[in-house]
């Protein structure tokens, strides 16, 4: 009898992000305004499993990654275990200090990250006791920002790709995120991985940097086209059941059956947006939330966008989440806003 399997194991970035609101962003040599400086988690791993905690406080979740032995690190681990998050998964380094971002972000919503690897350069699979996983679902990011995993590996292609395969051996799904890293070689470490996966969450950017698309158009407007294009090459590539892509304006899924659904952003007033750090990570964890409790991929898709509306009315990367009900009830309360 197979065994039963509960709850999502997060893996992957743990860092802590330095947010810094900004006036402008200068060019070089000039001076910008800080107005604000606060402390939050960061990274995929805690973003994604402290809004799933706020989520919904029942679901069973675990965080895999490493740390270094230093106050970002106690601070990281002790925030996700408030939320009742296993933490057993993050290791110590003796030897490299805890990963951080300095994040500057505007009043607009963007943000720029000046980010230090740390400890997060040395995570792999060999911090990882696979045969002891019990979750349901595995997702695991930055692919592109985790040096080890990102390594070529002779038989797989990447060491994230073997590691992938190792976890849905054991009959656990398996989940992808990436990051826009602007130095990143998007195919050489993205592709090997997707023959490995069950879902893919990306955004506009990663996905069709894969593949030399340009998400845009010459007059700055989202190309569906050129999107659903970027998500057919990568769900052709092996992904097993969903692709999922979000931008500023939408999100998308294509399924394995070839369905593509789109459904628009929340139309969150500008001047109740704070930021947007963490706002992918929010829209993945409430994609993540509606792929485990099996919702179709519309409502995947709206739940997710309100997860991350919920971001934007917070500086930092969790603060803004809000329960499974609110969640819903931000889309009552402020529709959609036109794509185009």
């Amino acid at each position: 009898m197979p065994e039963r399997r509960f709850g999502i194991t997060v893996a992957g970035n743990v860092l802590a992000d330095i947010v810094k609101t900004i006036d402008c962003y200068p060019e070089i040599g000039m001076l910008s305004n800080i107005t604000s400086v606060s402390r939050a988690v960061g990274g995929c791993a805690p973003n994604t499993a402290i809004d799933l905690a706020k989520i919904d406080p029942a679901l069973p979740l675990s965080v895999l990654g490493r740390v270094g032995d230093d106050e970002y690190g106690r601070y990281v681990v002790a925030e996700m275990q408030k939320y009742g998050i296993d933490t057993q998964g993050v290791s110590i380094s003796p030897d490299a200090p805890t990963s951080f971002s300095d994040v500057m972000s505007m009043p607009s919503g963007e943000r720029t990250f000046f980010h230090a690897r740390g400890a997060n350069a040395q995570f792999s699979p060999k911090h990882i006791d696979t045969d002891a996983l019990r979750c349901r679902i595995l997702h695991i990011g930055y692919i592109l920002l985790l040096d080890a995993f990102d390594a070529p590996d002779a038989e797989y292609g990447t060491v994230m790709a073997r590691f992938l395969h190792d976890v849905q051996a054991r009959g656990i799904k398996t989940s992808i995120d990436a990051v826009s890293d602007s130095t990143g070689k998007f195919a050489e470490k993205i592709k090997p991985a997707l023959r490995y996966c069950d879902y893919v969450i990306f955004n506009e950017i990663e996905c069709c940097s894969i593949w030399g698309l340009a998400p845009y158009g010459t007059d700055g407007k989202v190309d569906v086209l050129t999107i659903e294009k970027a998500m057919r090459l990568t769900l052709d590539c092996g992904v097993r059941e969903k692709v999922i892509v979000h931008c500023k304006k939408a999100g998308f899924c294509l399924s394995a059956d070839s369905s593509f659904t789109v459904v628009p952003s929340i139309g969150i007033p500008r001047s109740c947006i704070k930021g947007s750090v963490g706002a992918g990570d929010a829209f993945c964890a409430g994609s993540l939330y509606g792929i485990y409790h099996g919702f179709t991929d519309k409502k995947i898709l709206s739940f997710a966008a309100a997860a991350a509306a919920c971001n934007l009315f917070s500086e930092n990367s969790v603060d803004g989440m809000r329960g499974k009900d609110e969640i819903w009830q931000m889309i009552e309360k402020y529709g959609y806003e036109p794509m185009l």
